[in-house]
């Protein structure tokens, strides 16, 4: 087992090669040792070269409307009528305090992730 840092495309390309070699290891062997410290190393490396963004709030909340099989109308609550639904999910109005207060309770997403800012269309 020779584990070494991933500094490079081709350091990255052969770990994931030997990752995808190990990676059904039966664990407590020295090849599942070396697939769960290759996998840190490629997570790591993944996070600082292919870093993957957070969706802006109204693709979050359109995201996980769609996992929970919500509609449009199943948010008139939490956005104050149907034509806020409408408007807040084609980019026409903005999410009020309010709002995030609600689809963070009934959707389950983060204050955080919904205070962002995006843009309007006009």
């Amino acid at each position: 087992m020779e584990i070494k840092p991933i500094k490079s495309e081709t350091d990255y390309t052969q770990a994931l090669k030997r990752l995808e070699t190990i990676f059904s290891a039966e664990i407590g062997t020295t090849e599942s040792d070396e697939a769960d410290v290759l996998g840190l190393l490629i997570d790591d490396y993944e996070k600082k070269h292919y870093p993957i963004e957070a969706p802006d709030p109204i693709d979050a909340i359109k995201i996980r409307m769609e996992e929970l099989q919500l509609k449009q109308i199943d948010l008139v609550y939490e956005m104050g009528g149907k034509s806020h639904v409408s408007e807040i999910l084609n980019r026409k109005r903005k999410l009020t305090v309010d709002m995030i207060r609600k689809l963070t309770a009934r959707l389950s997403l983060s204050p955080e992730l919904l205070i962002s800012e995006y843009q309007l269309t006009r």
